[in-house]
Formats: C-alpha cells, structure tokens, sequence
C-alpha cells in the first residue's frame, strides 16, 4: 500500500451526510496535518454554493470557485492544520472523475503556495490526497499525487477511520510583537503599489522571523527532543514558546529613504500551532509555529488591502471624485477569533474579526467556508484585543510628517501615513545614530533648499 491516512470518525459521518444529498457533484477539502509515515484527517468541508451564477455547465465542477474556497480555508487554519487534500462526490466514472481532481490538487496546491512567505523545507510533504466516492454504492477510492512532480501519477492509498484522532494533540503558542515601517514609492496612487510594496516587505521580515530562536517553555531544546517524553499518554500538553531575534537580523543596516509616504505595521499578535501525538518533535514545533506567525500577519494584511481595493474599485465605478487621499490614515488590522473543531475541543480553526464586525458575522463566515454550526458563545476572542489608535503630531521622530502613534494590547493595526515627501530612518546600531542623524539633517537641509 501507499501513504497511510488516519481520519477521524466524525469526518466518515459527515460525508455520509453529504452522500444523501441529491446535489452532483459535490467537492470539498480534506484539513489535518502531515507526518513522516502517515496523515491525519481531523475534518472535511464541503464547498459552498456560488452565488452568481458562472458559465460553468449545469453538473461540472467549478475548479476556480473550488480553488479560491481552498484559497479562503487555509487562512482560517492555525499553524499545524493544512488542506491535505479534495474530496468529491459523484456517480460518474471513476477515471475521467480522477483526471478532473488531479487537475483540482495542483490547483489549489499553486494557488496555496504562491501566498505562502516561507521556502519548502526538505521534510516538507508533498503529497495530496484525494478522495473520490459514489453515493449510490458507497464505493471509496482513495489516491495521492505528489504536488512538487507536474508529472506525478496517482498512488494507492490507505484510508482508515478511528475515533479520537486529534484529542490528544500538542498545542505551542505564543504571543509577537510585530513594528514593520515599509517605505512607499514617491509615484505610489493607489492600493496596488502599496500592496507590491508590504509583500516586498513581509518577504524580508519573513526572512528575520525564520533564523530566529525559539524558546519552548523557557529553553532551547535538541531539535531532535520529542515535546511528550515523559508524559502521560493520550493527554494533550500545552507550551508556551517565544521568538528571540537578534538585533542583527531584526533590522536591515542605517539607511534613509525618500519616499512617497510609508505603512507602519504594529501591534502583538497571537499564534499557535498543534502537533499530532505520534512523537511530536522540537524542530517540528518550531517550524510549523513559524510558519503560522507568518500566516496570520501575511493574511490580515492582504485582507485589508482586499477591502482597500474593492473600496478604490467601487469608487472608480461610481465616479466618485470627492474621494482623496488624506495625509494620514489609520486602519486596524482585524483580530484573531477561534473556534474549536466539534470533532476535539483541542483542536481550533481560526477567522479574522475586524473593529465594525460582529461575532454573528464570525460564526456565518465558519458555517459557510467550514461548515462549522457555531454559536457566539463558542468564540474563543480572547487572545487578541481590539487594536485602539491614538493621534499625535510630533516633528521628528523615525517619521518626519505626521507621527502616528498607535497603541494595542494583543491586537494589531495598520498605519497608512500618506505624504508628498518623507523620510524614514531605520536602525540597528546605537553608535551609528549619531553619525544618520547628521546624514539626515544634511539631506533634510537640502531638501529644504530645494523646495
């Protein structure tokens, strides 16, 4: 046989389910976590409805509304939860339904991929499964591809329900302070160039992130120790870990932009992520917590400029000219809500709730991208805070035009300070301010002159 999956028991029940419905045909994702010998598959979620409706033919699967459901779950996924694979339900024939998903998994897989901030690692695993079932017959077939080989042919695979999959997983956690100061292009007009500009940005904070050490528990363990030596079997353990940067590489070298305006990202932020109990590893935790920190800031960023940008089209649409650009503007980044998979209650998935948004908001999101039934009262909300933003204006400073000061308590937001001409100063070395501060009179006098 193949590569072995474990799924749990909730995840047979709930296709069943999906099987008694007349609807053909019928696809979702298949969510769990990856290891060396074998997967776990700790739920499945349909693909909703599309509203609109598309040029794709009554019957037929609609692979870019199929991808871009893909795209909107893996935001929701905390660190150690990734879309392993599809699902499909259908009476047609087994091999012309097989060519269709295997198309479908490298899909989503690119699309999944081309938003991720991080490099492949040489353990990653790169096979995807995909599940297809008749709901007449019961009929199971079970196969992988190996994502990373364009050439890849689909492999048997063992499929095997059990009970309790994930009620004993290990759960790291952490909270990070994030100040990302992003310099933007004197030319920049519209949301477009400033999101080229915060990918840029996230990219080489990604790059200080990854180095960094962390600390589970207050040490530096063997990347080699397993997390639940020692302790009693079948009982979820939680850590609390937390990211040391060294100066040298939190920062790039002193340097002076002149620039358009500038992003100022700021605020804490809470991240976590749950490992299988089949030996958890160190250097396994370390990875995938990494890896979620990178996630969640990476997604409220890109969700705020989704809305900035719908907002801008709309305008455009409706001929609106009043709407400008004022010099400084202050958006909170949404927070971090989580809710716990019915299947184990160790074991959350995640949604991002912005300042004018309400909790009845957050359980629809999880009904419909999920397929979650949550209450409000099921909302984990406090991890992070509600980002508040005070104003201030101060010459100086590492901004010289209007300084926004904002202030959160484990929340985050984002800062737009939007100017004809600015300069911003970043440093890392103390005995160099000194001698940056001269350079940016200098060129401040200059500047001046000019003008």
């Amino acid at each position: 046989m193949g590569r072995g999956y474990i799924v749990e028991d909730a995840v047979e029940a709930y296709l069943s389910k999906l099987c008694q419905q007349h609807a053909n045909p019928i696809t979702g994702l298949l969510i769990g976590q990856s290891s060396a010998q074998k997967d776990f598959v700790i739920m499945a979620t349909r693909t909703p409805q599309r509203e609109e409706s598309t040029s794709a033919p009554a019957n037929s699967l609609d692979k870019e509304w199929v991808t871009e459901h893909a795209r909107q779950v893996s935001r929701m996924l905390p660190g150690g939860l990734s879309i392993l694979g599809i699902f499909i339900i259908t009476d047609t024939d087994g091999k012309d339904t097989l060519i269709t998903v295997r198309q479908l998994v490298f899909a989503v897989e690119n699309l999944i991929s081309s938003e991720q901030l991080w490099n492949p690692a040489d353990d990653d695993i790169t096979d995807r499964v995909t599940l297809l079932i008749n709901p007449k017959t019961r009929k199971t077939i079970c196969r992988t591809f190996d994502v990373k080989d364009p050439k890849s042919v689909a492999k048997p695979a063992d499929w095997k329900y059990q009970s309790g999959v994930c009620s004993a997983w290990t759960m790291v956690s952490c909270f990070l302070n994030v100040d990302l100061l992003v310099p933007l292009p004197s030319n920049r007009t519209n949301t477009e160039s400033i999101d080229t500009c915060l990918k840029e940005a996230l990219r080489s904070w990604a790059d200080q992130i990854m180095p960094g050490v962390l600390l589970i528990d207050g040490k530096k363990l063997p990347e080699d120790t397993e997390l639940t030596a020692g302790q009693k079997r079948n009982v979820r353990q939680t850590y609390t870990a937390q990211l040391l940067i060294t100066p040298d590489e939190q920062k790039p070298a002193d340097v002076v932009h002149w620039c358009g305006g500038n992003v100022s990202v700021r605020g804490t932020i809470h991240s976590r992520t749950y490992l299988h109990s089949n030996k958890p590893k160190a250097k396994q935790a370390e990875k995938l917590l990494k890896r979620d920190m990178l996630s969640t800031v990476a997604t409220r960023v890109q969700m705020l400029l989704e809305e900035l940008l719908a907002s801008e089209e709309e305008c455009k649409r409706s001929k609106n000219k009043q709407q400008s650009v004022s010099l400084s503007e202050h958006f909170c980044l949404p927070c971090r809500v989580f809710c716990s998979v019915k299947a184990s209650r160790s074991v959350c998935v995640c949604d991002y709730r912005f300042n004018d948004e309400g909790l009845s908001e957050v359980t629809e999101r999880l009904k419909e991208m999920l397929d979650i039934d949550a209450a409000e009262e099921d909302l984990d909300t406090k991890q992070e805070m509600t980002a508040e933003i005070l104003e201030d204006i101060t010459a100086g400073s590492r901004r010289v035009s209007v300084f926004a000061i904002s202030l959160s308590l484990n929340g985050i937001n984002c800062i737009f300070t939007l100017k004809s001409s600015s300069v911003i100063v970043e440093h890392i070395d103390i005995r160099r301010r000194v001698l940056t501060l001269f350079s940016l009179l200098e060129q401040l006098s200059k500047f001046l002159l000019v003008r």
